[in-house]
């Protein structure tokens, strides 16, 4: 009989997370694998066309079966957030005392916010089986970081839930080495966390550079931002960038292609034209996960950014194993544990959070790059990725803990 894993994640196909790819792996490997989901409204904050309270709450992905919860979609403020986040967790309440579902095992993959993973904890509790979480977001500091909320009473009381849910799993899994750190020191053991960071999907690998209509192939020097539009992104830096740019260039043009959607981008766009800097940008609607690879090779280098803040010098984005598998160099605006690794794998040049002098200066250096110490810069990404972040021994790992 196959083992049986349950899944929570509010966020699954057809949004655009890693946990879609995890699943369809474990099918592959024999297991039963049963999503208990939102209705999808990730980033725009709006459902997408054909799903909603009353439309396609149970769906099958490639042998995954998705039990979808009614929430409130996420809005574009921080109140609309709040009710998004409250309800899945209400919903997973209820779900858990009415479910007939029999699982082994729970895996919860813990984006923001944490309490997501409240309605697996109380799940497993009930069957009496092994919860794991793969914590993607540490809280309550992300909370902290994007919302500048520092009131110590509801600090406090996050804190309290985070470390209710951290106390109750099996094993907590993360992506990154520092946060094996800050979660042992909300006095969890240390032989409980495990550092297992993300791969990146089988499509994401090197393509021949070719043009593709959405980028102009105009000669001008093509720098790609790819994902979620949002605070933690530290995006503002690049209007100011692109003003440096202008007076360091002499004739060489740089434009930022800004592919994605979030609560962010509107104020990103607005302040591209008050810079007047519109004609260095280029924002592209949100494209299929798939699409990806296409417009990394259209592009000479991928932009990593994050806000200025302690908490990002933690963090490992996504979007960073994607990059590398790919074969792109990285330009990084960033502190900490992404930095570390671009510049360990030589794989592109590394300028402090928040400092737009210093990201100027180096999208100077990368223009006057040769191609040959471009493509060195790109297999050096891929070589690291290959050896750093390999998906099959990435997931022998976590098969030990459900065999």
């Amino acid at each position: 009989m196959k083992r049986h894993i349950l899944v929570i994640s509010q966020h699954f196909y057809p949004e655009q997370f890693r946990i879609n790819d995890l699943c369809v792996e474990w099918v592959k490997r024999g297991y039963r694998v049963t999503v208990i989901t939102g209705i999808p409204n990730y980033p725009q904050g709006k459902f997408y066309t054909g799903y909603g309270p009353f439309k396609k709450r149970r769906e099958n992905y490639e042998g995954v079966e998705i039990i979808r919860l009614p929430i409130f979609p996420r809005g574009k403020n921080h109140l609309t957030l709040s009710f998004n986040y409250l309800s899945f967790i209400v919903s997973g309440f209820f779900w858990n005392l009415f479910t007939r579902i029999k699982a082994d095992y729970v895996f919860v993959f813990a984006t923001s916010p944490i309490m997501q993973a409240l309605p697996g904890i109380w799940y497993a509790r009930k069957r009496r089986i092994p919860c794991y979480i793969y914590v993607q977001d540490l809280w309550p500091e992300n909370f902290q970081a994007v919302t500048g909320i520092s009131n110590k009473y509801i600090i406090g009381a996050i804190g309290k839930v985070v470390d209710y849910i951290y106390n109750r799993c099996t094993r907590i899994f993360v992506t990154s080495r520092s946060f094996v750190e800050a979660i042992s020191n909300r006095s969890v053991p240390k032989e409980k966390i495990e550092y297992w960071p993300q791969y990146a999907e089988d499509f994401y690998k090197p393509l021949p550079k070719k043009g593709i209509r959405e980028i102009p192939d105009d000669g001008a020097f093509n720098i790609i931002f790819a994902g979620n539009i949002g605070l933690a992104q530290g995006l503002d830096i690049l209007p100011k960038a692109a003003l440096i740019l202008k007076d360091k260039l002499q004739g060489r043009q740089v434009r930022f292609n800004i592919v994605g959607d979030g609560r962010y981008k509107e104020t990103l766009v607005n302040m591209v034209h008050s810079f007047g800097v519109s004609d260095m940008f280029n924002f592209i609607d949100k494209q299929p996960a798939m699409r990806i690879p296409e417009f990394l090779a259209a592009c000479d280098a991928a932009l990593i950014c994050l806000t200025n803040n302690p908490i990002f010098t933690m963090t490992i984005p996504a979007k960073l194993q994607s990059y590398m598998a790919c074969g792109v160099p990285i330009l990084v605006s960033a502190d900490g544990e992404t930095a570390k690794i671009v510049s360990e794998a030589n794989a592109g040049l590394c300028s402090p959070a928040g400092d737009a002098d210093s990201l100027a200066e180096n999208i100077v250096r990368m223009v006057n790059m040769t191609s040959n110490e471009l493509k060195r810069l790109g297999n050096n990404a891929r070589e690291y990725y290959c050896k750093n972040f390999n998906k099959e021994e990435l997931l022998d790992r976590v098969d030990r803990y459900f065999t």
